[in-house]
């Protein structure tokens, strides 16, 4: 898996560190091959807490599907340990839902490449992203939006070929936004 680091916010990221991270999130790749890349960000914030001063999000990406997690925690290595168990809970899911869908044949067959662009306007748009939509079921759009561990996912309904806007409910379960007619 080829592996990029970015560090933001003035952190130094050392070579102990940075093979650390290979060998934590390098691992990843073994137990799922199809992922091709990842990219680490580590950031440093001033927060009021000392567990929320470190950052770090990891993106894998598959060309099919991503799957991403982001943690924080007081120094880097016990944000990337926990990061790390929660992208390999992920991932174990995500192979699952193959398994029970015929190893494959889901949403994990279609592409879906997704291009993040930050603008910086302070007022009302602060990134915009751009991704190709592929036309899935309700569930496959379900799974999806887990991996990416979103609390709401725009999708291209198979059925209906209308966009539809899923989303996680506050009381457990989801919603399903559909456009009306007229």
């Amino acid at each position: 898996m080829n592996l990029q680091i970015i560090a933001k916010n003035n952190v130094e990221v050392s070579e102990t560190v940075k093979s650390y991270i290979e060998k934590k999130i390098g691992k990843l790749g073994r137990y799922l091959p199809i992922i091709s890349e990842g990219k680490v960000e580590i950031s440093r914030e001033e927060a009021k807490l000392p567990e929320q001063r470190f950052t770090v999000q990891v993106t894998l990406d598959s060309k099919v599907s991503l799957i991403r997690a982001q943690e924080k925690s007081k120094d880097i290595r016990t944000a990337i340990d926990k990061v790390e168990d929660v992208l390999s809970k992920r991932i174990e899911r995500y192979k699952g839902k193959l398994y029970d869908k015929g190893r494959g044949t889901s949403f994990a067959r279609q592409e879906a490449k997704i291009e993040a662009e930050e603008i910086e306007t302070p007022k009302r748009v602060v990134k915009t992203k751009r991704f190709l939509i592929k036309p899935m079921p309700v569930d496959e759009a379900i799974n999806q939006m887990e991996l990416l561990g979103h609390d709401f996912f725009l999708f291209l309904d198979a059925d209906t070929e209308r966009l539809n806007l899923l989303y996680r409910r506050k009381s457990g379960g989801y919603g399903l936004i559909e456009p009306g007619l007229g």
